[in-house]
């Protein structure tokens, strides 16, 4: 049975309307990019800007060069990163590229004309058509519907990318000034280590000191001087990082800060914070969309399997000799061979597996913000008792060592292990101070989207032997 969609008074009104919607296909002044604009400003507060012309390169330039002139924090880093890196610029294009689709899908068809020209002794004759592709004509509206919706998911996709950028760069920054600050707490470990061994290394040369006892001081300033070198190849390595998300040529500009914020006072009650990543999480709204986009196109798919070509002509054919003929053609494949199932069953089988994985998206958007809540938590709860009970109960006993010292009561070995205690729990307060913030920014990235899989660069351990040995 013929398609119901090829009768006269459909057809008439198939042509009429995609006449009308392919007279204002045009392309918009910003290419679809102040919505993602708009997006990031909404959720994160920043600017991002897509640098098309020298001009606009010259400007933001002037702003990276104003940001780096002073002490890098968190929020400038993010946002030079948003400026500047050459990964997200080359990202802005795919926006240019659904546009233009979806402004082809609202375009008519060319044309097709053919010329040709037939002799038959004195007699010559002119063969003139002019083809148009009906079955694209028919199908235009629901093409359009088709890339508008993928247009969309572009741009929802683009905004994703731009936090997953800014979360990735904070997570550097973070990592990259608790290295820096780690590495400064290393070098005073070291110091400690260094005069415990030069004062070994004397008693034991007037005999006041057993070889043993020197061995083991001077043992622990090998470990010392060790972790000092694995804490600058981390500094380094944390620090390039931040330099490649933030998109330099070079790092020399860069100023960090000495060390970390402090911590927050308290931290937001979250109840509800399953169905905010629900309502919120642009991953989930772009799978929506390129589920209902696939949709629309498995109903395509079934209305024309089995006419896939269908072509309407206008003839006009002249000839010296005999009067001026006129007529149309229309030509359309037979489907002897291919009923179209084939294109049936892809279409089905690509919307299943949309399905699929919009659910599998749902269920891990659960899941990662479930874990990122429960981290970001239980990060400061440790953050929090290192701050307020270890660190402040070693200097307590730092204080304690230091009048027993002055009363002769204890040796100058025992009050350098004791700074070496002291320093490794500031090192580690750092270290649960940066995995809070890394929580922290994990848990902002799981309201989103998908958080980023970066590999957060570890810093070195505390200290190569905290106490030390006698």
């Amino acid at each position: 049975m013929p398609p119901t969609f090829l009768t006269p008074r459909t057809l008439v009104l198939a042509v009429l309307s995609v006449v009308l919607l392919g007279g204002c296909a045009s392309f918009s002044a910003d290419g679809g990019f102040g919505a993602v604009q708009s997006a990031t400003q909404s959720r994160i507060q920043k600017d991002v800007v897509w640098a098309r012309d020298e001009a606009s390169r010259t400007q933001t330039q002037a702003r990276i060069d104003a940001l780096l002139a002073k002490p890098l924090s968190a929020d400038d880093a993010v946002q030079i990163a948003l400026l500047n890196n050459p990964r997200l610029q080359a990202a802005f294009n795919a926006l240019g590229l659904a546009e233009a689709d979806w402004i082809a899908a609202q375009r008519l068809p060319n044309p097709g004309v053919s010329i040709g020209r037939l002799t038959r002794g004195s007699e010559v004759e002119w063969e003139r058509s002019l083809h148009l592709n009906l079955m694209r004509l028919l199908t235009m509206p629901m093409r359009i519907d088709i890339e508008q919706r993928l247009f969309e998911q572009t741009r929802r996709e683009l905004v994703l990318n731009v936090l997953r950028l800014a979360a990735d760069t904070r997570k550097a920054w973070v990592v990259a000034v608790a290295a820096k600050q780690s590495a400064h707490y290393q070098q005073q470990t070291m110091d400690a280590a260094e005069a415990g061994a030069e004062l070994a290394r004397r008693m034991a040369q007037v005999g006041n000191w057993s070889k043993l006892k020197q061995a083991r001081e001077q043992s622990f300033y090998a470990d010392a001087a060790l972790a000092v070198a694995r804490a600058e190849q981390t500094k380094l390595q944390a620090r390039e990082r931040l330099v490649r998300l933030l998109g330099l040529s070079t790092g020399d500009a860069l100023q960090l800060p000495e060390r970390l914020p402090d911590l927050p006072a308290t931290l937001p009650a979250l109840p509800d914070v399953e169905q905010q990543a629900m309502d919120s999480r642009l991953d989930l709204q772009a799978t929506r969309l390129q589920t209902e986009a696939l949709a629309k196109n498995l109903g395509l798919t079934r209305r024309t399997r089995f006419v896939n070509v269908l072509e309407l002509g206008a003839i006009s054919n002249s000839s010296n000799e005999v009067p001026l003929q006129r007529g149309y053609e229309i030509s359309f494949e037979l489907p002897l061979f291919d009923w179209g199932q084939t294109r049936v069953v892809q279409a089905e089988s690509r919307y299943r597996q949309a399905l699929e994985r919009a659910r599998e998206t749902a269920v891990n958007a659960r899941s990662e913000v479930r874990e990122a809540y429960a981290m970001q938590q239980s990060q400061y709860a440790i953050a929090r008792h290192l701050r307020d009970e270890i660190v402040p109960l070693k200097q307590r006993i730092s204080e304690e060592n230091q009048y027993r010292y002055n009363g002769m009561l204890i040796g100058v070995f025992e009050l350098l292990a004791d700074a070496r205690s002291q320093i490794a729990s500031v090192n580690a307060a750092i270290e649960a101070q940066r995995d809070f913030w890394l929580a922290d920014a994990d848990m902002q990235m799981a309201l989103a989207g998908t958080p980023g899989k970066t590999p957060v660069t570890s810093l070195p351990p505390a200290s190569a032997d905290a106490t030390g040995g006698h």
